[in-house]
């Protein structure tokens, strides 16, 4: 297994042979306006360039979008990819959308497992920040507020866990407990909006996490990139001493496991 973190929750992950792009947010650095209901309206986003050329990125075999937020999905993946890439959502809205993007090839998770290729792909949920607070908020300026995770699972590879956008909540835990995943990649730059809470880990919900998969690898993606974020990859540096099967890695660098 190869993981690649691109920037943001934008990866790539190389499973049993089989190259998947998660979430790709591909415009240039500064392209968007700071999101209004969150922190540092200010700032435009993405902070950062892209590592590496958008050719390189979507060089793929399948798609996982998690959710449509636009720092998960953007004008430029829709110009960026073949339309008849395999592609998978968590919904029949996502996959409309999708549809009415052009693409042609798209099929919805389900939780139960969905094979493709010699892979099974579980869809899990989470809480996009504390579900009766933030999902007015969402509903208020047009976003959906729900966000899928993904289990992976083949004969020839260990289990890999993508929390997606969601804090440290009672599913999650029991998806630790149900797949044992081997490797998690979690999204955790402690996101917030105007109110304080915020929508994605922070650090203490990764040390929640850590506690809980100590025989695990645990990757922290999602960093330095959108304007709301709260925690930085620096602010995550202490955590390393005490967990040692904690890794934060840079964009570009690969991970080989």
């Amino acid at each position: 297994m190869e993981i690649t973190q691109v920037r943001n929750a934008t990866i790539i992950v190389n499973y049993s042979g089989t190259k998947f792009l998660i979430d790709p947010w591909l415009g240039p650095k500064e392209y968007m306006e700071g999101f209004i209901s969150g922190v540092n309206s200010q700032i435009r986003q993405p902070r950062v360039d892209l590592p590496m050329e958008i050719s390189k990125i979507v060089n793929v075999d399948a798609v996982i979008v998690t959710h449509l937020h636009p720092d998960h999905w953007d004008e430029y993946a829709t110009k960026a990819l073949d339309k008849n890439i395999k592609m998978f959502v968590q919904s029949e809205r996502d996959k409309e959308f999708m549809q009415n993007e052009g693409f042609k090839n798209i099929e919805i998770l389900s939780s139960n497992g969905t094979e493709y290729k010699n892979i099974k792909l579980y869809k899990t949920s989470g809480e996009h920040g504390i579900r009766e607070i933030i999902e007015p908020i969402c509903k208020q300026v047009g976003m959906d507020y729900d966000a899928m995770g993904i289990v992976f699972k083949a004969n020839n590879e260990k289990t890999l866990y993508i929390t997606g956008d969601t804090i440290w909540c009672k599913e999650v835990e029991e998806y630790l407990a149900k797949f044992s995943p081997d490797i998690i990649i979690a999204n955790t730059c402690g996101a917030t909006v105007l109110n304080g809470e915020r929508l994605i880990m922070n650090k203490e919900d990764l040390i929640n996490l850590l506690i809980h998969s100590s025989k695990a690898t645990v990757i922290a993606s999602h960093m330095d990139t959108v304007s709301h974020l709260t925690v930085t990859r620096n602010d995550l540096k202490e955590l390393t001493y005490k967990h040692k099967n904690l890794l934060i890695p840079k964009d570009g660098e690969i991970i080989k496991l």
